[in-house]
């Protein structure tokens, strides 16, 4: 039968690296810390507190659930292979290879996370997209960058709420903002930021003629308790109220509940028009805006300590073209960062970015281990 040790072997190796990137020893015991304090009696005294431990120990334990499960199964599968080779039981093989497969499979998601190495890669984010340059067609070509962000978030079973949409004078949108929920979407969704190119043949031109659209992308981590983190001084911001825009009918609200926040010193606009009052949207219209603050005052610091280091930075700036994406003549999405490339453009446009952002993680990590001259 099929020799399949080295396939096992290297295997095993993964997953003690597995368990050496993710710190499962140090799982294991901030777990059982966090089971004490669960146990508290006053623990939800304070909701905060009560929600943060919560949360800590339901991701610890999805993680350790997961190693421990693949580790019994490896284990399995090495007993399973031992039992066959011995008996040369070559109807065993079918089921070693799929096993193999599946287990590699697993791990290839588990390496991933081991390209995550921002403070806040774990956060849900908040994500902006705005036309820019080519008239209708961009206004187009940003609800389509919006619909493609959202396609990616329901692939991967993140959650979509809407903070605030401007639609566009012919069609397509102005502007979209909007919070995806789920682990790591910042850390994937940091691949995003920047300027993203079109290239096609309008179907808004009559003659159908070859145009170059522009939206940009900002992506924000949102953070529940950035609040704390940032002192927003009230002389700063102005507030302003007015009615909620809508479809029409039952989905307009009728009283004026949206909130738009201007912070003075940064030029920050915040809107929030999407929840159900006005207490609502004030509170995630602020929310909202320390998290972009909180990302403002970080990048910030990034930027003083390269400087600092003599050191260069990989940054998406705002302005900076990341991604072209060509329907015209040809059909390609290729990455002027990383040169990732398909031809494949319909499945980009349906959410299928994993590979783009995996790229860009691999790239963002090859940068910061490059030594500084």
């Amino acid at each position: 039968m099929r020799n399949f040790a080295d396939d096992l072997a290297l295997l095993s190796k993964r997953l003690d690296d597995a368990e050496g990137y993710l710190g499962l020893v140090d799982l294991r015991a901030r777990m059982i810390e966090l089971e004490a304090q669960m146990s508290e009696p006053d623990l939800w005294d304070d909701q905060e507190r009560g929600r943060s431990v919560t949360t800590d120990f339901t991701k610890m334990k999805e993680d350790v659930d997961l190693l421990e499960d693949l580790r019994r199964r490896l284990d399995d599968l090495e007993v399973l292979y031992e039992m066959a080779r011995e008996e040369d039981d070559a109807g065993q093989e079918p089921e070693l290879g799929a096993e193999i497969s599946a287990i590699s499979s697993t791990l290839d998601s588990l390496d991933l996370r081991s390209l995550f190495t921002g403070e806040h890669d774990e956060s849900d984010a908040v994500v902006t997209v705005a036309a820019k340059d080519g008239g209708t067609d961009a206004q187009d070509w940003a609800e389509m960058i919006e619909r493609m962000y959202h396609r990616w978030a329901e692939l991967r079973r993140f959650q979509v709420e809407p903070i605030d949409r401007s639609e566009g004078t012919e069609a397509g949108i102005l502007s979209s903002e909007f919070l995806i929920k789920g682990r790591y979407a910042y850390g994937l969704l940091t691949a995003e930021k920047g300027v993203h190119r079109l290239v096609r043949n309008s179907p808004f031109d009559s003659q159908h003629r070859r145009q170059t659209s522009f939206a940009q992308v900002q992506v924000v981590p949102f953070l529940e308790d950035a609040a704390k983190a940032v002192d927003i001084d009230d002389k700063d911001v102005r507030i302003d109220v007015f009615r909620s825009s809508g479809a029409g009918g039952q989905k307009v609200n009728k009283t004026s509940s949206a909130i738009r926040i201007t912070h003075f010193p940064t030029g920050i606009v915040v809107t929030c028009q999407d929840e159900r009052s006005q207490l609502q949207n004030k509170d995630r219209a602020f929310q909202v805006l320390a998290a972009k603050l909180l990302e403002l005052r970080e990048e910030e610091q990034r930027a003083e300590k390269a400087a600092l280091n003599g050191e260069v930075v990989k940054t998406q700036a705002w302005g900076s073209q990341i991604r072209n994406y060509v329907t015209s003549q040809y059909n390609m999405v290729k990455d002027d960062r990383t040169k990732h490339e398909t031809a494949n453009v319909q499945a980009v446009f349906d959410g299928d970015l994993d590979e783009f952002m995996e790229a860009y993680l691999r790239w963002r990590r090859a940068g910061d281990a490059t030594p500084s001259r």
